[in-house]
């Protein structure tokens, strides 16, 4: 449909009345929240780690020399507004053919885009218009990083995708090199923002490598608008077991100074025995919170029942928790 010129200032007005969120994460947890969160009246700018390094991502990573593209091509694909098969086509992952196997066809589609553009910030930014992208999508920053992780005994794992394989107590992670910037636009989106809001996600593999950016930590602090923590809803092994919700904030606070965060949103859902059961084959269990322990912490807690199961996963309710984040902008 074509727009008249009052028409589409008219949508442009309506744009700019929209209440603004700046969303950091990776990984699915961000993708799934993003596929509720577009449905509100809201205007999102999803902010993706670049510290990938597995998979078809980390062979294009190397080979290409650019920013590891699946983060944010699942963000792309949770925001877009196409036709299903158009998405399925995008996030389509080859299972023979030689070099082929194993890449999703977007992660091979933004890696043609980086050169054709010059740069991955730009790569992502031709994408959105082409998945007729609701919100914004930036990286975190418009080059590879490396994720570091030095473990309770001094051990330094270098790596995202092989930091939760060495199953250790994770004492704090790190990024190289030391100089990173963040592409401009995203500075500007966290000083705009109404609502800032941290995962859901990993918490040292998708969370952090946002965080550490130093640019985007600074800004981060000092923005105004009030800051949501997400809890995931089951520890994950090698990253975060047996830590409460206390805990998660605490690993936050530790790599960002102090404390920031104010609201947090934890599920109060009774996982289903079955469900429990087979989570803990793989060492992950429910994670456990205290009000009064994290009210002491000056946090405000919203607590709900938060979650989905998909084929005996646990996935956070993406409608439910999206209405409850609007809701916080209407306070």
């Amino acid at each position: 449909m074509l727009l008249t010129g009052t028409s589409r200032r008219k949508a442009e007005n309506s744009m700019a009345d929209q209440k603004k969120i700046a969303i950091f994460g990776g990984g699915t947890g961000l993708s799934v929240l993003l596929r509720g969160l577009k449905q509100q009246p809201v205007d999102i700018t999803a902010i993706v780690t670049v510290a990938d390094d597995g998979g078809s991502s980390g062979r294009l990573r190397d080979e290409l020399k650019i920013p590891p593209p699946g983060d944010v091509r699942n963000v792309l694909a949770a925001l877009s507004d196409v036709e299903p098969l158009v998405e399925d086509l995008f996030q389509h992952r080859f299972s023979k053919g030689g070099d082929l196997i194993g890449h999703s066809l977007g992660n091979l589609i933004l890696a043609a885009m980086t050169n054709i553009t010059g740069d991955f910030f730009h790569a992502v930014t031709e994408m959105s218009k082409v998945l007729n992208v609701r919100g914004r999508v930036l990286p975190a920053a418009n080059t590879s990083v490396v994720l570091h992780a030095e473990m309770d005994d001094g051990q330094i794992i270098s790596g995202e995708s092989t930091i939760p394989s060495y199953g250790k107590r994770i004492k704090r992670v790190f990024l190289t090199p030391e100089k990173i910037e963040p592409v401009p636009e995203t500075i500007d989106v966290i000083r705009g923002a109404d609502l800032i809001i941290l995962g859901p996600g990993s918490l040292y593999t998708s969370i952090l490598p946002n965080l550490l950016v130093p640019k985007i930590r600074e800004e981060i602090l000092n923005a105004p608008a009030k800051k949501v923590y997400i809890c995931n809803v089951m520890t994950q092994p090698g990253e975060t077991l047996y830590y409460s919700a206390a805990d998660h904030v605490k690993a936050l606070n530790q790599h960002m100074g102090g404390p920031f965060i104010d609201t947090i949103l934890v599920n109060n859902e009774e996982i289903p025995d079955d469900i429990r059961e087979r989570y803990a084959k793989e060492q992950a269990q429910p994670v456990q919170f205290n009000i009064d322990d994290l009210s002491a912490m000056g946090l405000e807690v919203i607590k709900d029942q938060i979650v989905t199961y998909e084929n005996g996963v646990i996935r956070h309710d993406t409608h439910k928790v999206a209405s409850l984040l609007v809701d916080l902008l209407k306070e």
